[in-house]
Formats: structure tokens, C-alpha cells, sequence
């Protein structure tokens, strides 16, 4: 029986989690994976249609990832996108060139038919995007031409008799007016795929596989660092294993106010979860007086937060066997490229932070399978409060990398006022849910200003906010004039030693979102 799902064969392409998001989205399961993989792997995979993604090859070019052609001849049917139609195309016998114009951005396309347009009208012209350097140069034998631009005659072709379609946009990306619809299109009237992947389904097949997993009497730990991604794993754990599980929150002194109680609140009362609060703020601070490069803090923190953790966890007691953390899927695709090798490493996780390497437990990674608002959605059927899923992203080093320069107590405190004010007013205006990430950061500086009749020459803060999908890229948000006002002049006037308050209006790039 073939399974539920739709296999993502990645040939590199900047959209390719896109078209998982928007399968996911279509309720529909589904995976990436290398080009790599065998087609023998594929069969006893068993999906239920796979798609071929978009790249920044050429098919002509020497090594370019390829397809082998037996993928064409499982009877799946297969979707291409892009440099996936000119899989499809090649080996179908067609001849793939360079475009006479590189096309990059929106163009309108004539719709001719075919089982992807079910519901467009024949002769129809809609917006698609497109991000391509090269054209089919022919409609394959066997196949029909379903759409067509002025720059691309041959912009979407399918098989006349096998399930085998392509198109030479990117439906997977927004840009591209009716780009769900040609998507579900395949999923549903091609596939046949049952649109039944609800967080409520995975929560109750990963807490059966977990259980399965730890047994009957092993213990697990996990380590929360106050974010969404450790608080959901850690519940989703917990309903497997019960009291058997023990979460431990190293308080490393960069939190922000109240973070700890709230933790503590949640996990321990709340959800009757056993937690081991370390208070280590000390030993922290002491490593990180005087240390101003944001590498060296990272370093320092991430070093030590993986000596108390270790501490910590032989104090848990024996038996313990697991070791839990809140890895994403974007992190795991991360860990391949699409010539099946090893990727650049794009960012030190620090919910990984190198614990695995160290201590001798096997690992459980019960979100590796999900996006970020997919996590939200199963941690909202957990039942965590409003409060833990909905948070704005935390970086693991904390206030540490938002105080520019050497990391005091004095400065800390400063700074964990004025980002609370921030984000209590983004709350009250309704904006919070509008924002990708927002923080306050203390500069390194201080300004003259005039407090009453006295000249004062104290502190600055700078604040930011962004918007984003999934924080690759970041444009700044436009708060209302009146919400900044009332937010600088709360600072300004409640938060001892501060006297002027500037906002970021840089994007990413070339801007990080963070500033360290």
C-alpha cells in the first residue's frame, strides 16, 4: 500500500522548503531529500507522488545533479519545478539551452489545459514567478504543452498517458497568484493523497514512537531553554513517558525578566513535569566580565552551559538513557546538499549546542519532522500556554549578545527593563503576533540629554523589530508614530540611566537581526 506522503527531492533551490511548507499546508506529509537517493530507496519509501524542486544548476552542465531515469518509470507521479521540468524534459528526450533572456521575477503565463489548471479556463493568463537562466527548447515526445509566456513558449508540459507533469515557474512561492491551487491540484486530483497531517495526528503517532523508543522503565532528559522549540518537545515527551521525564533549565543570569518564574510555572506546576532549575548565573557572569567580542561571549556561554548541563544530568540519577531536544526540520535540511555531501554550516544551533558529542544517552528529536508554526500548533494541542508558543524567537546566549560590549549585572538589569516596557506596549497595541522577532539592545555609547532642568549624559537604547517567514531574510516593522512615542518615552522615563531611545530600520541583509 503506498503511504500518505509526497517525497521533495531537492536539487537546491532557495524555494525548496517552501513547496514542504505548502504541502504541509495542504495537511499533506511530506519530506526533502538529496537526488541522491537511490531508486530503489524511493520505492521501498513508497510516497505517494514525489516533486522535483528548482536548483541553481544547469542539466547541461558537467556534474550537475541529475535524476536517474528510472524515477520516471515507478508509475508515481512526479512533479517538476524548474530545474525539475528540465529533469523531466531531458529525459524525455528534449533538449534543454540557455534562455535567450534570463527571467527573474513575475510574468503572465497562458494557460492551454492539463491536469494541474483543472480549474483555470483554456487560454487564461495569470501571474506566475519565475527564476530561471535556461528554457525547454521543445515539447517532449509524449507530452502536451499546458502553459506557455513570451519569454518561455514551453513554460508547463504533461505526459499525455503517464502521471508526469512539470512547469517551468515556482507555484510553491507566493508571488504566484493561484500557486496553492496548481500545488493541491497534484497533491489531490493527481496523487490522490488524503489530506490527514493535523498536529493532533502527529502527536499521537510521535508519542507512541517515543514510547516505543524509551521503554518500559528508562528515564529521559531534557534541557528548556524557556523557547518554543524545547517547551514542546519536552511536552510531547512527557505525555509518552510520564515521570520518567526530567527537564533541566540552566539559568545562565542573561534571561529576561521574570523568564525563569515563568518556566518554573508552567512546567513544574502546571504540567506536573519534574524540573531541575540550575541557578549558575554566577559562574557565567564571572567568565564573561570583561569579554566584548560577541564570538568569545558565545563561546564562553556555550562552553559552560554544557558543563552545568552534564553536572546536572549525572544528578538526575541512574537509569537515564535519552536525551531530549527541540530540533527543527530546517536544521536537519540543513545537514545535506543537493550532491548528497556535507552543506556549509549556516548557523551554530544552540539547542544542540555539541550535547550529543558529550554525554552517553541516545538522542530524541520529536519536532525533526516539523516547521517552526508547525510546532506552535502541536504545542497549542499539548495544551502550553499563549505565553511559551507564541513567543518571539530567544537567542540561547541571551541578553549577553544584546549588551554591545562587556556584560555587567548593572547593564543587564537596565536592559531587561527596557525590553520588558518594549514588549508589554507591542502586547497592549495588538502588534506582537504581527512581529517575527523584537528586543531591545543597550548600546556601548551615551549621549547628552536634559532631564528636567538638568543635563544628564546616560545610556542608549536601540530597538528592533522585524518581519519574516522564517528569519533568513527580515525586512523592519513599521510601528505606528504613536505606539514608538509611547514606547521611547516609557524607557526613557522609567528606566534609570537611560536618556534616549533609536530604532532599527535595517533590513536583512545586509543587517543581521540580531546586532551581535
Amino acid at each position: 500500500m503506498t503511504k500518505n506522503a509526497i517525497l521533495i527531492l531537492d536539487y537546491g533551490s532557495q524555494f525548496t522548503q517552501l513547496i514542504a511548507r505548502r504541502v504541509r499546508e495542504a495537511h499533506v506529509y511530506c519530506e526533502i531529500h538529496p537526488p541522491t537517493r537511490s531508486v530503489e530507496w524511493i520505492r521501498a519509501w513508497n510516497p505517494t507522488g514525489i516533486i522535483l524542486s528548482g536548483g541553481p544548476n544547469s542539466v547541461y552542465d558537467d556534474g550537475a545533479p541529475t535524476a536517474d531515469p528510472g524515477l520516471f518509470d515507478l508509475g508515481v507521479p512526479v512533479l517538476g519545478l524548474c530545474y525539475g521540468m528540465y529533469l523531466v524534459a531531458q529525459a524525455a528526450g528534449a533538449k534543454v539551452l540557455p534562455a535567450g533572456r534570463r527571467e527573474y521575477g513575475r510574468a503572465q503565463v497562458t494557460v492551454h489545459g492539463g491536469r494541474l489548471f483543472g480549474g483555470f479556463t483554456p487560454g487564461e493568463s495569470t501571474t506566475v514567478w519565475m527564476s530561471h537562466g535556461d528554457h525547454v527548447a521543445e515539447v517532449p515526445r509524449g507530452f502536451r504543452l499546458t502553459a506557455s509566456s513570451e519569454n518561455s513558449p514551453v513554460a508547463g508540459i504533461e505526459h499525455e498517458s503517464r502521471p508526469l507533469m512539470a512547469v517551468q515557474f515556482h507555484p510553491e512561492v507566493a508571488h504566484t497568484a493561484r500557486g496553492g491551487e496548481i500545488i493541491n491540484a497534484f497533491l489531490f486530483d493527481v496523487c490522490g493523497a488524503t489530506p490527514d497531517w493535523t498536529s493532533a495526528h502527529f502527536i499521537e503517532a510521535e508519542v507512541a514512537k517515543v514510547a516505543a523508543l524509551v521503554g518500559p522503565t528508562a528515564r529521559v532528559i531534557c534541557g528548556l531553554s524557556g523557547g518554543v522549540d524545547s517547551a514542546v518537545a519536552a511536552a510531547l515527551v512527557h505525555r509518552a513517558v510520564g515521570d520518567r521525564l526530567t527537564c533541566i533549565f540552566v539559568d545562565h543570569g542573561l534571561l529576561r525578566l521574570h523568564e525563569r518564574d515563568q518556566v518554573e510555572l508552567t512546567f513544574r506546576r502546571h504540567l506536573g513535569i519534574d524540573l531541575r532549575v540550575v541557578d549558575a548565573s554566577d559562574r557565567f557572569l564571572t567568565l564573561l566580565d570583561g569579554v566584548t567580542d560577541p564570538e568569545q561571549k558565545r563561546k564562553i556561554i556555550g562552553k559552560t552551559f554544557i558543563d552545568v548541563f552534564e553536572a546536572t544530568a549525572r544528578e538526575v540519577g541512574d537509569g537515564v538513557g535519552f536525551l531530549v531536544q527541540g530540533t527543527l526540520y530546517p536544521d536537519v535540511i540543513e545537514s545535506f546538499s543537493p550532491r548528497g555531501g556535507p552543506s556549509v554550516t549556516i548557523k551554530t544551533h544552540h539547542n544542540v549546542g555539541g550535547l550529543p558529542e558529550r554525554l552517553p544517552f541516545k538522542l530524541i528529536e520529536p519536532l525533526r519532522e516539523l516547521f517552526k508554526d508547525e510546532v506552535r500548533a502541536v504545542g497549542r494541542d499539548l495544551g502550553l500556554p499563549e505565553e511559551i508558543v507564541g513567543r518571539h524567537p530567544f537567542p540561547g546566549p541571551g541578553l549577553a549578545i544584546r549588551i554591545l560590549g562587556a556584560v555587567s549585572r548593572p547593564d543587564l538589569e537596565v536592559l531587561r527593563q527596557a525590553d520588558a516596557i518594549y514588549l508589554e506596549e507591542i502586547r497592549a497595541a495588538s502588534l506582537y503576533h504581527s512581529i517575527w522577532q523584537a528586543f531591545a539592545v543597550l548600546l556601548p555609547i551615551r549621549s547628552v540629554g536634559v532631564m528636567g532642568d538638568g543635563r544628564t549624559y546616560e545610556q542608549v537604547i536601540a530597538l528592533r523589530a522585524v518581519t519574516s517567514r522564517d528569519g533568513m531574510t527580515a525586512d523592519w516593522f513599521p510601528f505606528p508614530p504613536d505606539v514608538l512615542t509611547r514606547i521611547a518615552n516609557r524607557i526613557a522615563n522609567e528606566v534609570r540611566g537611560v536618556n534616549r531611545v533609536v530604532y532599527d530600520v535595517s533590513s536583512k541583509p545586509p543587517a543581521t537581526i540580531e546586532w551581535e
